[in-house]
């Protein structure tokens, strides 16, 4: 067919990268592809025009999105009017599945097709999920092996394609280039403090985070503390961090979330795509997490797993540790980031099982997804 014209949605940071390269695999197919909706970044910078930034839709949590509500319909309703008067050839919901399969439902009952870029995690959260899914999604493109077989035996099409960090974080990543690039000092431990890349994760993890690096530092005085933050973030992190105390005792450097992973020896890491991000770069992490305690509430019982964590979760076992909610305090933070730099062989271990996951993971992402979004302008 003619070069397409694709309309997408990306709700945040993570999916922005996953988006971007998308992008990557379909202009390689078809050069003068037209992209729109919303986005980031990444996506802009391969020509994706964004209508509304995608950090408008970055909330996380029952209460945090009612805080939101109102302004996130208002874009979904004024965005569905604005497909359904000018329809795309393909719609393409990247993550962000309370925003978009509701958004893929409307489009597809109009007659327009609709993939969906990452499978919602109906294994692990809100199973009730799947008829949505089904009604919503033409295609399903799931960056897990294990996703495809299990929407199967609900009647959803879906595509393995890989998981696209696979292939841009090297099997072995350099720390020294990493650090010399950071101006770290070579020699110095390093402890990643990722707080979160929403505000409403910065607003209840970064002060936790803080104050256990300080307890981190107690114990170990010249430990060096990095933080990779999202430009519209670093004020709140920078206040967070002068309220624990560690003004000037930590760095905070804008977006470089990659080369910070691949600098340290630790991470301390909000639960997310991050955590498998740091897998991927086979560091040694501690998870935490904390919400509003009514989103904890709500959602705590909706678990279909022991494991939160991405890591945990794609290994079947508590690999690294997960502190959340009311465990997710500064001394047990620390305590669980201590703990790997006192058991080298442990460390050692952990790394030999991540670079297992990496090679299971690694495909031709942006090329795999390009030819099922192909199959569906096809049919």
């Amino acid at each position: 067919m003619a070069d397409p014209r694709i309309a997408m949605v990306a709700g945040e940071t993570s999916g922005d990268l996953l988006a971007g390269l998308l992008l990557d695999g379909l202009h390689a197919r078809w050069p003068q592809l037209q992209s729109a909706g919303i986005g980031g970044p990444r996506m802009a910078e391969r020509g994706f025009d964004a209508w509304w930034p995608s950090d408008k839709l970055a909330v996380r949590g029952y209460v945090e999105v009612l805080r939101h509500y109102r302004g996130i319909v208002a874009i979904r309703k004024a965005l569905r009017s604005r497909l359904l008067a000018a329809p795309p050839d393909v719609f393409v919901g990247v993550d962000a599945p309370d925003f978009n399969l509701d958004l893929e439902a409307d489009l597809r009952a109009a007659g327009i097709s609709c993939v969906h870029f990452v499978a919602p995690s109906v294994w692990a959260w809100r199973p009730e999920r799947v008829a949505k899914i089904r009604r919503s999604a033409d295609h399903v493109l799931c960056i897990f092996p294990f996703e495809p077989e299990l929407l199967a035996r609900d009647g959803i099409a879906a595509t393995y394609v890989g998981h696209p960090l696979a292939s841009v974080i090297p099997q072995e990543p350099d720390r020294a280039a990493a650090r010399a690039a950071l101006g770290l000092d070579p020699q110095a431990p390093v402890l990643a403090v990722l707080p979160g890349s929403r505000a409403s994760e910065v607003q209840y993890l970064a002060s936790r985070f803080f104050r256990a690096a300080a307890l981190v530092q107690q114990a170990l005085p010249a430990i060096e503390c990095i933080v990779p933050a999202v430009p519209a973030l670093r004020p709140a992190i920078e206040r967070a961090a002068a309220e624990a105390g560690m003004a000037g005792r930590l760095r905070v450097v804008e977006g470089r979330s990659h080369a910070v992973l691949a600098a340290c020896d630790v991470t301390l890491i909000a639960s997310g795509t991050a955590t498998l991000e740091a897998a991927l770069f086979k560091r040694p992490m501690v998870i935490g997490y904390n919400m509003h305690w009514l989103s904890w509430r709500i959602m705590a019982p909706k678990r279909l797993q022991p494991w939160v964590g991405l890591p945990n979760i794609l290994c079947r076992d508590f690999v690294v540790p997960e502190l959340l909610q009311e465990a997710c305090t500064p001394r047990a933070l620390a305590d669980a980031v201590l703990r790997w730099f006192d058991r080298p062989d442990e460390v050692e271990t952990l790394q030999a099982r991540f670079s297992a996951l990496h090679d299971e993971l690694r495909r031709d992402t942006p090329a795999l997804a390009a030819h099922a979004i192909q199959t569906i302008f096809e049919r």
